[in-house]
């Protein structure tokens, strides 16, 4: 036994004669034999060992310096702050299982698809059979409603129609007609005389000899991609790029400091204390938290909108978003057919015709016919009550139309409708085919599906030896959802490309992509067909000019977003079917439809409820604010953690007892930091985030502005505190001087962090709305106030305290002051450049 590798390029007795098998089906023992070489028809799942699964949700320097941060915290008695961390380290990681495992259940969803009773033929008799005991060479019985349980090559069709959304994406069903011999590089969407695995059939019978079952059907090719990883989000990306730098510079710094430390004769006890206290300074262990509460935020705004996140770091990842690859069907359009242009030659009988041959019942059908009976409206169902029907005849593949003959009077007539070039073979009108031509080709050319509409006398009910004349033609399209043009620009105008990806032909898609500002004048609309031709290197070249991607596959759809990443976009790919998981899966976003298929929803990152584009693009912004909010949190984090390390490796070099506790600098990094930086995800835009593009991974969090703007804070917070500290010592000891530098750099992190709210401008250009932009952060001070009270006066021995005197108090009011003013001149410097 031979299948062909191209079985819908051979006639059918070639097929036969290959296979060893006829149409009366295989013999008992030949079906036993074949299952035993072929295996069952099941789309095999590759097996994940769970707990291997969960130890890789432990991979990320951030974890690693946590991991620090706990050994620290336990190491110094701080057990509560340890097991907080340590439970966000575990809820993080359970997290990403989830999601792991989630996006693994979605190969059982594309295995159920093929799950059902079957009938075939074997010995000549009719059985019923597990879809999964089907083998080559069986002949199966396809009927309306039927789940197309292999690939098969049709041999026999009576007007069979099937529905190729699961694999194309576009809910038009196609047309099968067994007689076809198709050439051998023909794409799977234009295999007509195939049914395809997974696909439904909706309309006709058919028996075929059954080719590819399990792992080599062209669903389980869908399958096999979707097994593949996810990428990292650009926030996980980010993070890792930060904590690398950030880990470097305080590694230099605590290595210097104790080499010093060393070299003045410090004891051995001392340095590793000192060592510990830059270390506990060193690692921003909130920072974890507030990324944490800042999606976490984010993603409840989203829900509110209808935005479902089922992949936490995903909320950020609209914020990077460089391009939308965007399905057609449902996303950009409405989903439903809609009657575009009507010409007539008669009026009247086009309208008859619309009427009467038509099979939709109350808004149910056939999507022409749907749009047909909307287009009519009250006269659909009047013209159809004041003729009544005689015969209806179905859809014939073989002459492309469907028509009813019915009583108008008392004469019997038959009304038709289906494509021009078919009902033209039955036109007796032949004068008016220079203007119905001319009219056919520019309703076609704007991307409008035609039908001809025709009528005659009804003779015979042999479709060869009709007469009619043709009427009048109806183009169709799939009309854009409100508010998706003016998506599509804000998405523009924010550096963010949308490009759509259909299995449409490539005139409709354009007309769909023109009227909302997808496709301009210059751009490229490129098939699957030609992408199949192109190598990897010809498509790079060309990806930047094309808008719209026309008749693609599954694989067409995956390579684009691959190809996209490779040049470092970030890509945000739409989906709703099963067709798109292998998108879906290897985007750095897949969103998927609500009332899409579950392998989509459970491969998808993101699950809108609201189909819509223009959903989207508000997500897109939504994340570019809490991209921003992450940054000032960063900058406030990491600039009050090198602040301590550079004030204590200041005091070394100048020999100078160590200016703060260790429990002091817990006490700021879990009070004066955590007073505030739990605010950051509650604060308001600052500017218009979608008025630019998106910012490049590498500068998303610790580019060299931010850097220097960090540096530049921790140095000025440092250093006054560092010159207080001294003139401290020398006017009023050892522990006044620690006691009241502990208070004063809390209430210098607190200025600092009021500084933090605002990037783009001073703190004083616009007071009302510093004091608006995120008003939490108020309360966030005066509970630190109270509990920095409570630490001087109440645990003084804990905190080695004193009480504050009026010295004390003038110098905390002078840092305080210093630090503002110098970060103030700072911004009005930066703000007076720029403009």
């Amino acid at each position: 036994m031979t299948i062909p590798e191209y079985p819908h390029a051979e006639t059918i007795d070639s097929l036969a004669q290959n296979m060893e098998i006829s149409k009366e089906g295989l013999t008992k023992e030949r079906a036993e034999k074949n299952l035993s070489m072929y295996g069952l028809n099941e789309i095999t799942e590759k097996k994940h060992n769970i707990f291997i699964l969960f130890l890789s949700q432990f991979k990320s320097p951030l974890v690693y310096v946590l991991v620090v941060a706990v050994i620290l915290s336990f190491f110094l008695g701080n057990i509560h702050e340890g097991v907080l961390i340590l439970i966000i380290l575990l809820f993080n990681a359970f997290i990403g299982f989830w999601q792991e495992l989630k996006a693994l259940s979605s190969i059982k969803s594309l295995k159920k698809l093929t799950e059902s009773k079957t009938q075939v033929k074997r010995d000549n008799q009719i059985f019923s059979i597990p879809s999964s005991q089907l083998v080559p060479g069986d002949v199966i019985l396809l009927s309306e409603g039927d789940i197309v349980p292999a690939d098969i090559r049709l041999f026999d069709t009576n007007g069979l129609v099937i529905d190729e959304s699961i694999l194309t994406g576009e809910s038009v069903p196609v047309e099968k007609d067994s007689n076809l011999t198709l050439p051998k590089e023909t794409l799977p969407y234009e295999l007509d005389n195939m049914a395809l695995s997974g696909t439904t059939v909706t309309k006709g019978n058919a028996e075929g000899f059954v080719v590819f079952t399990a792992q080599k059907t062209y669903l389980a090719s869908i399958a096999g991609k979707a097994e593949e990883e996810s990428p990292d989000t650009p926030l996980t990306k980010a993070l890792e790029v930060f904590i690398k730098k950030h880990m470097l510079i305080l590694l230099v710094l605590i290595v210097l400091t104790a080499f010093l430390a060393y070299r003045q004769g410090r004891e051995n006890i001392e340095i590793i204390y000192l060592i510990i206290a830059e270390l506990v300074s060193a690692v921003p262990e909130g920072l974890p938290i507030v990324v944490t509460l800042v999606l976490t935020i984010g993603a409840m705004t989203l829900s509110l909108r209808k935005v479902y996140i089922r992949h936490l770091p995903s909320v950020e990842t609209l914020g990077s978003t460089t391009v939308i690859a965007s399905d057609k069907t449902g996303t950009i359009t409405q989903g439903k057919l809609k009657v575009e242009e009507v010409f007539s030659l008669n009026e009247t009988f086009s309208q008859t015709v619309s009427a009467l041959a038509n099979e939709s019942i109350e808004g149910k059908g056939d999507p022409l016919d749907t749009a047909l009976a909307l287009w009519l409206g009250q006269e659909y169902q009047s013209i159809r009550a004041k003729y009544p029907r005689v015969n209806l005849y179905p859809f014939d593949t073989k002459y492309r139309l469907m028509a009813s003959s019915n009583m108008i009077q008392k004469e019997h007539k038959i009304f038709v409708k289906g494509a021009f070039e078919s009902l033209k073979q039955f036109a007796t009108n032949r004068d008016d085919f220079d203007t119905l031509e001319k009219e056919h080709d520019s309703l076609a050319s704007n991307g409008l599906r035609v039908i001809a509409l025709g009528t005659g006398e009804h003779t015979t009910d042999d479709i060869e030896k009709w007469q009619i004349e043709i009427v009048g033609l109806v183009g169709f399209l799939d009309p854009p959802k409100e508010g998706v043009l003016e998506a599509v620009q804000t998405a523009q105008k924010a550096g963010v490309k949308v490009m759509m990806i259909t299995g449409d032909n490539p005139l409709t898609a354009a007309a769909v992509a023109r009227s909302v500002n997808i496709y301009k004048e210059g751009d490229l609309v490129v098939s699957g067909k030609e992408l199949n031709s192109m190598n990897d290197e010809t498509l790079e070249n060309m990806l930047p000019k094309v808008t719209v991607w026309a008749r693609v596959l599954p694989e067409h759809k995956y390579r684009i977003v691959k190809i996209l990443q490779k040049q470092g976009e970030v890509v945000a790919v739409t989906g709703d079917g099963a067709n798109d998981v292998p998108a879906l899966k290897t985007a750095d976003l897949g969103i998927a439809m609500g009332g899409g298929t579950d392998a989509a929803k459970s491969t998808a990152k993101m699950v809108l409820a609201d189909n819509n584009l223009s959903v989207i693009v508000d997500a897109i912004k939504q994340g570019r604010t809490i991209a921003s909010n992450i940054r000032k949190a960063i900058y406030f984090l990491v600039s009050t953690s090198l602040d301590e390390v550079i004030l204590i490796t200041g005091a070394i070099l100048m020999a100078l007892p160590l200016p703060l506790y260790p429990v002091q600098i817990l006490w700021i990094n879990l009070v004066a930091d955590s007073a505030l930086d739990k605010t950051f995800p509650f604060m308001k835009d600052e500017v218009d985030v979608m008025n630019g593009p998106p910012t490049k991974l590498r500068e998303q969090f610790l580019d060299k502005i931010q850097l220097i703007r960090v540096l530049y804070a921790a140095l000025i917070i440092s250093s006054g505190a560092l010159l207080m500290y001294i003139w401290m010592l020398d006017h009023y000891g050892k522990e006044s001087a620690i006691s009241t530098l502990f208070t004063a750099f809390v209430i210098s992190t607190w200025i600092n962090g009021l500084q933090s709210l605002k990037e783009h401008e001073p703190f004083l250009k616009n007071i009302k709305k510093s004091l608006q932009i995120n008003p939490y952060i108020f309360y966030g001070i005066g509970i630190g106030l109270v509990l920095q009270t409570f630490a001087i006066y109440v645990l003084s021995d804990l905190f080695h305290t004193l009480p504050l005197n009026d010295e004390s108090l003038l110098m905390i009011g002078f840092l305080a002051l210093w630090v503002f003013g110098m970060i103030e001149i700072r911004k009005w410097v930066e703000y007076l450049w720029k403009k």
